[in-house]
Order: structure tokens, then sequence, then C-alpha cells
């Protein structure tokens, strides 16, 4: 349902008519290679953006709390014991998403560990008796079923599980709603898809919850453990999510639990709190840092923040680092099969010492300069592949299956050839680690098809799973354990199958495989350097992977922590404050972070931090002109009135207007009065409820309360194809007044569509009225309504494409 100001003519509707019977014949449309907004010549667009699979119509949340008379009068009677029990399930609900959110990632690396252990043990058995071929067609074979479960689990029942899902969580958290983002199905494929595969970007939403739920859980285990290039980070965002959007409307839709303190929770203002200790608890999950996931949704993915949110959220993460923490004490015992130290922590260097002096500033710059650069050619490339994959995609759900399958045989093919091409090295008694080599699925020194006393470096960090490479390029104390040609391979590698294994229809993360490619060039150039510098080579993995993510992802503060927080060691923070603030400036300067671009590409209508500059040089005035009239309502109006303007318009908020008030002293006889917005559920919920007058009067504030609770205001159940209004019915009368927002955010008709817009993102606004510059009798109090959709710079670039322009600033109206 779109959410713009204006009024469909039956043209206009037959137009949109067309296009959705369209885009029902072909469901599997999902071109990237056009933009994904369908933009008219008029200042609003039609919300539609990819949810899934399928193009979807979307619509902004309502965050703006409704001060109406029913709220205002529920405020005002509310006891401190209501308050209290409000507060206290805040921070239950807080507690329960970090509780449940490290039991799931806790479960999560059990069985990644598990079934990963097992397939490498078979395989290394295979190898032990030189039956490579054997061991090939195993290790081939078990990828491809675990990418197949997970590839169908997202193709054929929740399409919103694959992907990491924080670009749609950016999104959800900015007010854009989608469907089937934070359902129980998305959730349980995530999961389980864990172990197939690695890259593909998705929607959360709220429809099918159950369904969603489980396929994200049980998507991301397979994809994991299928050793494709992706990683958990972004699926355990995802998941935290949806463990929070679920906890705090009672459970899925069909099965909602209607406990009478939920009630407090069912608005979209509460819920994106929840969202918000969600996300913060994924990353925490998956990395260990509480810090650094309370970080991460300040920096990247909340656009809305306050103290109190701060303390729920780091709650929240404690919560979480007290499960992991006791999950690791209790698998010490040997209770947890293989499970060792995967995925909890990748790096660990607190009993090293950390030496750097001035000259070693030049090659850490170097690192941040080249992780700017490869960090955008990375975005740039991808970009690239996932229009080609759109096209894939597009011919349906066999092409996306067996491209997900095409790139599972691939990358079995390389990691289990690709070592053969390395020469076997001596093992070196000065090596901390002992044994060596090692015949296991863990260590340092991989024998592979090595003879006794010998390993094979690239075996080592090929493999093995994703989070032991990491843990092995990271690996201090050890300058000649690689070899550079292995290097080189590696990052080779990772660099094609970064690139191919995203987009394809699995659960995935973007974290573990920039991390893969960052700490092999670290590494690489910690070798050049080899006396030239005091710093050690795990160190220089480190800045490598610090400065990739930040050159693609370009964020800095939480991965500074982050990374502080896995490697333990605050002795690191200069120089890695450094290496992001170099990596992502230059990358600035080049293109859009990754998850910008996917946004793009997604048709989301993602409003920016800051306005670009040209947007000083019009005013909401101007927008306003060039948008249909706003479709205003009289304070009491006719039954058959609201009917119609709810049939012929798709507008999500209507003002509301007295006429002919009795006006202050000072002003003219007639003024007209502005008296509030009223929403469109609401005037649905009126005519649900047949809550009509038979004269044309005011209503008593007891007849109100009687009709309606301001729990069911928050509702967003029905729409007006549902309702029956017989013909007597339509000439009868609605009192809009007690159901009004009284206190809509406005703004003054010759203020920039800067400021605006900087207003509108950060109260997080579905709607914001336009007022006139002058007031007097006998012009409206409303000049008209801008959207979410009315602000974004594309839309408005093509009703004033001279603004573009670099005399831009010069306007010819």
């Amino acid at each position: 349902m779109e959410e713009g100001s204006r009024q469909f003519t039956e043209a206009k509707t037959n137009d949109m008519g067309g296009l959705a019977d369209e885009e029902e014949r072909d469901v599997e449309i999902n071109s990237q290679t056009q933009p994904l907004l369908k933009r008219n010549r008029t200042l609003s667009s039609n919300p539609l953006a990819m949810v899934g699979a399928k193009v979807s119509y979307i619509e902004s949340l309502d965050y703006e709390i409704n001060e109406n008379d029913l709220f205002k009068h529920d405020w005002r009677s509310r006891s401190k014991v209501q308050v209290l029990q409000y507060i206290l399930l805040k921070w239950t609900l807080a507690f329960l998403v970090g509780l449940l959110t490290g039991i799931i990632a806790t479960l999560i690396n059990l069985a990644i560990e598990n079934i990963t252990g097992y397939k490498f043990l078979a395989v290394v058995h295979y190898i032990e008796k030189k039956r490579f071929l054997m061991g090939f067609i195993f290790f081939t074979g078990a990828n491809f079923l675990l990418t197949m479960v997970a590839t169908v689990l997202c193709v054929c029942f929740a399409p919103t599980a694959a992907g990491p899902g924080i670009p749609e969580i950016k999104a959800y958290l900015n007010g854009v709603d989608t469907p089937n983002m934070f359902g129980a199905t998305t959730l349980v494929v995530k999961v389980c898809g864990f172990q197939i595969e690695r890259y593909h970007f998705t929607f959360i939403t709220s429809n099918s919850h159950e369904l969603q739920f489980a396929q994200k859980i049980i998507g991301s285990i397979g994809a994991v453990s299928a050793g494709l290039d992706l990683g958990k980070e972004g699926p355990l965002v995802h998941i935290g999510s949806c463990i929070a959007s679920l906890l705090g409307q009672g459970g899925p839709d069909n099965y909602r639990v209607k406990w009478c303190w939920l009630r407090y929770f069912n608005n979209d203002r509460d819920r994106r709190d929840l969202i918000t200790c969600g996300a913060s608890s994924g990353v925490c999950a998956a990395f260990r840092a509480p810090v650094g996931g309370v970080l991460f949704a300040l920096e990247e993915v909340a656009t809305w923040w306050r103290s109190a949110l701060l303390w729920r959220t780091f709650f929240s993460t404690a919560v979480v680092v007290v499960v992991l923490r006791a999950f690791v004490e209790y698998c010490k015992s040997g209770n947890c099969g293989l499970f060792g130290q995967g995925g909890l922590i990748l790096f660990d260097v607190s009993d090293v010492t950390v030496k750097y002096h001035v000259v070693d500033i030049l090659p850490v710059a170097v690192i941040g300069v080249i992780g700017g650069l490869l960090g955008s050619l990375y975005n740039h490339l991808l970009h690239k592949v996932l229009r080609v994959y759109n096209l894939i995609n597009e011919k349906g759900k066999l092409h996306k299956i067996l491209l997900s399958l095409s790139v599972s045989l691939f990358t079995s093919a390389c990691l289990y050839g690709l070592p053969f091409l390395a020469s076997c090295r001596p093992c070196d008694s000065s090596f901390p680690e002992s044994p060596c080599p090692t015949t296991g699925r863990v260590g340092n020194f991989k024998q592979f098809n090595c003879p006794n006393g010998y390993y094979n470096d690239l075996a080592t960090i090929l493999f093995t799973t994703n989070d032991d490479a990491v843990r092995n390029v990271f690996s201090t104390n050890t300058p000649t354990e690689f070899h550079i040609f292995s290097l080189i391979i590696f990052f080779a590698l990772y660099c094609i199958l970064g690139l191919f294994t995203f987009g394809i229809a699995v659960p995935s993360g973007l974290f573990l495989p920039i991390i893969l490619m960052g700490s092999a060039y670290g590494r690489m150039l910690g070798i050049a350097m080899g006396s030239y510098t005091n710093i050690d080579q795990g160190l220089y993995a480190v800045l490598g992977a610090a400065s990739l993510m930040a050159g693609s992802m370009r964020m800095t503060v939480s991965l500074c922590v982050i990374f502080l927080e896995l490697t333990n060691n605050l002795l690191l923070l200069p120089i890695t404050m450094l290496v992001l603030l170099i990596a992502k400036t230059v990358g600035d300067c080049i293109n859009p972070s990754i998850y910008e671009i996917i946004l793009d590409l997604k048709g989301l209508p993602f409003l920016d931090a800051h306005p670009e500059p040209w947007m000083r040089n019009i005013t909401v005035g101007d927008l306003a002109d060039v948008k249909p009239p706003a479709v205003n309502l009289r304070g009491v109006e006719t039954v058959g009135r609201i009917v119609d303007v709810l049939q012929n318009t798709t507008h999500n908020g209507f003002p509301v207007i007295d006429e002919e008030v009795v006006p202050p002293i000072g002003l003219a006889t007639g003024a007209t009065e502005l008296h509030g917005l009223v929403l469109r559920a609401h005037l649905i919920l009126v005519l649900k409820k047949k809550w009509f007058l038979q004269e044309r009067r005011r209503t008593e504030d007891w007849e109100v309360r009687e009709k309606f609770t301001w729990v069911e205001l928050a509702e967003r159940w029905w729409n007006i194809e549902e309702v029956a209004v017989t013909k007597d019915e339509m000439e009868m009368y609605v009192d809009l007044h007690p159901l009004t927002n009284t206190t809509p955010y406005t703004v003054v008709e010759s203020m920039s569509v800067a400021k605006a817009m900087v207003l509108f993102r950060q109260v997080g606004l579905r709607h914001m009225l336009i007022v006139p510059k002058y007031q007097a009798a006998g012009v409206s109090p409303v000049v008209g309504i801008l959207t979410r959709q009315d602000l974004r710079a594309h839309n408005i670039l093509s009703v004033f494409p001279h603004l573009a322009k670099p005399n831009g600033s010069e306007k010819g109206h």
C-alpha cells in the first residue's frame, strides 16, 4: 500500500492494476538491471521493492506517537504500577532477546562444528589411504547435499531468508516496512542454511513468521557447513532481529499470545527498539563482542537512538556473552562432540607483546589505502555480479537452485584440488604448535598429502572451516609458516569466491569473506616488509582484514571495537584506528558502501543521513506545487465521503480540517482549523465497527472509550475491501476528532528540502504536513503532505532535473 499523499486518477488506477497483474503472472521478477522503484513523472513514486524474489508493495512505519484523545486519556490514567509494568517488560524482553539469541547462536556453532568436523575427518581418512578421488567425491558430494538443502529451503519456502538481512534491517529501522521480514520461518531457514552456503541478500517481514524463522536457522547451518565463502555473522543479526520481533508481538501471526502486558508493544515505535536490541545481540553472538555489537547497531543499522535504548542493547549483548561463555566452559569437558573454539572467538593475542615504532606508520597507512581501494573495487564488481545473477534468477526457481549448486561444485573443487599445487614444507621445531603435522580437522600445520614430518601450508588455510582459516592466517610468531605463493592463491581464490558466492539463494554474511581476503593481503604485505618492520605477520593480517572491511562496509568505530574484542589487546588500538580511518576515507571517495549498494538494488526508499547539497535550493512548498492537492477530511465527515476517499486513494494519512470555527480575538471570521491527521487504519476501524452517527455532531469522551481502546488503534489488520457499508449507512456521519492525531509534525512552506529531510529522518516520521506561510480566512491550513518518497533525491530530480546541473543553484521557477 502506498503512503503517498496524492489521489489516483482512474487512469492511474488502471495502470497500477495492470502492473500488479503483470507481476502476479511472473512471480519470479527480480530485475536489477532496471530501477526497482517504478517512478512516475509526479513527485511521489509507487513504493515497489524487492522482497525475497518478488517485486512487492511496501510502506513506511508509524514511529511517531499518535496523540489522539484515546492515547491522551490512557496516558493520564496510567497508574504507577502500570508504568513500572511497562518498564519491567522492556527489560524482560531485552533479556529474552539476548538469551534466545545466545542459545540459538550456540546451537548453530555446535551444529556447524560437528557437521563440518565429521566431514573433514572422513575426507582425511581417504587422503591418508591415498584414495584422493574418493576423498574428492565424498567432499564434493557432502557439500553439494548441504547446499541443496539450504537452497531449496530458501527458494521454495522462505525467499526472504536468503542473504545477510542487514540491509533490510537498516531499512526497517529507517522506517521502511517490508513483507515477511522477521518471520519465524525465515528464522529457522536462516539458521539451518548457515551450514550450506554463503551469500544472498534478503528481506525481513511479518507474514508467515513461523516459516521464516525456521528457515533462517536451518539454512544458515547448512550453508556454512558446506564450505562456501560465506559467514554466519549477517544471518545472526537477522536472526536476533527476528527473535526480537516475534517476542514483541507475542509470537507468529497465527499463534500470537494475547497477554495483556504485551499490549504496550502493539506499536511500531517499541518494536523498533526491540529489533535494535536483536541486531546488537546478533553481532555480539557472531564475534563475542558485546560493546562492538552495541556500536554496530548505533553506527550501521539504527537511524534513531537514545540513552535508554543504549542501556537495553548493552544489557542484551551482555546476556549473549554470558550464554556463550557458559557454553564454552561446558563444552571443555567434551560433551559437545567435535566442538572446539569455532565461531566464538577468532583471534587471541593477549599473550603476545605488540611492538611498533614510528617507521611502522608507513606500512600501516599503505594497508589502509590498499584496503580502501580493494574494498571499493569489491563493491563495484559485486554490483555487476548481482545484476548478472538477477538475469539468471529471473528464469525461475530451477535456475536459482542450479546456480547455487554450480557455485558449490566450483568451491569444493577449488578447496580440495588447489592444495595439491603447494609443495610440502618440513615442520620447524621452533613453531609453538605441537604436534606438526596435524591430521585432524583443526591445527596450523595440515599434513594433507604430505609425508610424516611435513605439512601443506595451502591446505592449512583452504582445507578447513572458514573460522579456522581466519585463525590460522591470524596466527602470530609463525613468520615462515606460509609461503607467499600459497597466500597469493588463497587471496585470489577468495576474491573470486567472494564475488560469485554472494547473490545465490542461501543465508549468507559478508563479514567473514571480507576478513579472509583482507587477512591474506595483510599477511602478504607483512612477508614483503620482512625485517623492515617490527609488526608480526599475524598482526598485519588483522590490519588487512580491518582495512578491507572498512573499505567495503565503511564502518569505523564499531569495527575498531569488534577487532579489539577479538584480539583482546588494547595495544593494537592506535594502528587499528589509523587503518580504519584511511580505508574508509579512500573508499568514500570512490563509491558507496556495500549495504547502500544493496539497498539501491532492492529499491528500498532509504533516507540518507546527509541531504544532497542542491536540496537547499528548493523548498517544501515547491514540492507541494508539483503534487495534487492533499485529500482533506472534515472533523465530522459523512461515511460515504470516507469510503470514497479510501477506495480511490492509497494515502495512509488525511488532514482533518474544521471550517467556520470561532477564531480567537484578532483573527478574521470564517477561519479554518487544522485539527490534526487521521490514519487510514483508524478510518477502516471506524467503518469496521460501524461507529456512525445519525446527525452531524461532536461525540462525548465516554462514547469513544466505550467503542474503542488505544490498543485497537495500533493494529493494522484490515483493508477497505473487507469492509461492507450499506447505502443507508453512507448518509450517516463519523466524528473523527477523537481518533485524530492532534500534534502532527508540520513545516512551513518556505523551509528548504534539506532541512525538512533531516527532520523527517531524525524524528522517524511517516507524514509531514506543509502549512502556509501566510494565514488568512479562506486559505487552507494545509498546503500539502510530504512522505518518504517525496524526499528521495531521485524522485525530486525526476521532476526538477535542472537541480542536478552545476548551475542548479539558479532555479528557474
